[in-house]
């Protein structure tokens, strides 16, 4: 039971394609070896939210808010207020500004009500239950200390939940993503349609407003990710596979990739074939570390260069299901996450091309490697001596859930949290880690007993 809940017995799904990647029953480049798991919630839980470095919160369909401790998996509260599921979670981290002095946490529900709950003692600050539609998403803006939730209309608050504007009819369809943008204006996703509104205030912040300033309809089919990438670009993905790159700015389109197999030399046949279903490239998220965009296409994650303006990595299939959440974390790695129930560990790895095929010119100066080419389009000839080109190499395969894993976090050398569909949240661990913390408290506890005998 053990090995197969660290990945090293995993049988593939009936469905599974042949191509997808598998790793034996040794996975000497995975650290995690222990897992933690997590029990709080009784139906499927689908957020995560970081508090600070070793606190999350967790919440989902049972309504149920829960708070935890990344280091030793300890539940710390467990929040009841929410009648129904829960639609959005935000933090909204301490700061100068801030009338509460502590970690608070907003949660949305589709019983139409946003809790403010604190962190720190777990009570329930503010409630507000004004809303004539579930909220589907919520904004924190801690520069200028107020938040936002979108659903039907997009609505203003500070802190004490007071309304402070709101919008009229913006879409028919709801608002299911925000995200801030420089001179106080805000992006907001609903349906296939980007609208970009600004917020206007008084001198003495007693007066709001906020209204629309361009509306952009580029896109074909749903927005369904859309993300910030540094201060002057950000990014979305739709249901069709459109990935479109902005400027923050003026709101003008800087890149646009829609046919990722096309790209990648896929035969026509095949890529006809793809075409017929819509979920099999849909992006369903997106993440960046302002170099390049990570994009989860349904069932596979690519790696799209922002300079070169193409895909330079690609697994057209990592997962046996439709890929949820897609993060970077150091190193050139990646951890992507499916409806499959599993988690896996990605390496960008270089390596040399060393045959005379024509290369696809994305490919190269990925992290200043390589040779730099002229046009990110163009097809170059390979150079007598060897180029460096890259790929996504699986090293990690966690497989501890039995159900589709929503979404994870990354705690740095506190571990990996996972939620999924089967109730259950998952800590895992590096093994080597925890097992030199243990060893360092034996001897800690060793010193003590000395120390105690002696005074005798």
């Amino acid at each position: 039971m053990l090995r197969w809940l660290i990945g090293g017995g995993r049988e593939p799904q009936g469905l599974a394609e042949k191509s997808v990647q598998t790793l034996g029953e040794e996975q000497t480049q995975n650290p995690y070896t222990e897992l933690l798991v997590l029990k709080g919630h009784h139906d499927i839980v689908r957020f995560l939210v970081p508090i600070d470095d070793y606190r999350f919160a967790s919440a989902g369909d049972d309504g149920i808010v829960c708070l935890w401790n990344a280091q030793t998996g300890e539940k710390l509260f467990e929040l009841h207020a929410h009648t129904q599921k829960i639609t959005a979670v935000a933090a909204f981290p301490v700061s100068d500004a801030c009338e509460e002095k502590c970690h608070m946490v907003l949660t949305a529900g589709a019983d139409r009500a946003v809790i403010v709950w604190d962190c720190d003692d777990g009570r329930q600050i503010h409630k507000v239950s004004c809303f004539h539609s579930t909220v589907k998403c919520l904004t924190v803006l801690q520069r200028l200390d107020v938040w936002l939730s979108g659903g039907s209309d997009l609505c203003v608050w500070n802190q004490k939940l007071d309304l402070l504007c709101k919008t009229s009819h913006l879409s028919d369809s709801d608002i299911c993503g925000m995200i801030e943008l420089p001179k106080n204006c805000v992006a907001a996703a609903a349906g296939k349609e980007l609208i970009i509104l600004r917020l206007k205030t008084s001198k003495d912040g007693t007066e709001w407003d906020v209204f629309e300033v361009k509306r952009l309809l580029d896109h074909q089919d749903n927005i369904l990710s859309l993300i910030s990438i540094n201060d002057l670009t950000f990014a979305t993905g739709s249901h069709v596979g459109e990935l479109i790159v902005w400027d923050a700015l003026d709101w003008t389109m800087q890149a646009y990739e829609c046919n990722w197999d096309a790209s990648l030399h896929v035969d026509p046949q095949q890529e006809i074939k793809l075409s017929h279903s819509q979920n099999k490239i849909s992006i369903q998220h997106l993440a960046s570390d302002e170099e390049c965009v990570f994009a989860a296409v349904g069932k596979g994650i690519y790696v799209y260069n922002l300079q070169m303006k193409r895909v330079i990595a690609f697994q057209r299939t990592a997962h046996d299901s439709t890929v949820l959440h897609i993060t970077k974390v150091p190193n050139r790695q990646l951890i992507s996450c499916s409806e499959d129930g599993s988690v896996r560990i990605w390496e960008l790895r270089e390596k040399q091309q060393l045959t005379a095929e024509p290369v696809p010119s994305g490919f190269f100066s990925i992290w200043g490697f390589g040779r730099a080419t002229k046009q990110a389009n163009n097809t170059v000839k390979k150079a007598p001596e060897s180029t460096t080109v890259y790929s996504l190499d699986l090293t990690g395969d966690l497989i501890g859930h039995s159900s589709a894993v929503q979404m994870f976090l990354y705690f740095g050398e506190h571990g990996l949290a996972t939620c999924s569909a089967d109730h259950l949240i998952i800590l895992w661990k590096d093994g080597e880690r925890e097992s030199r913390l243990r060893s360092l408290m034996l001897f800690h506890k060793l010193e003590q007993n000395e120390d105690l005998q002696l005074g005798i």
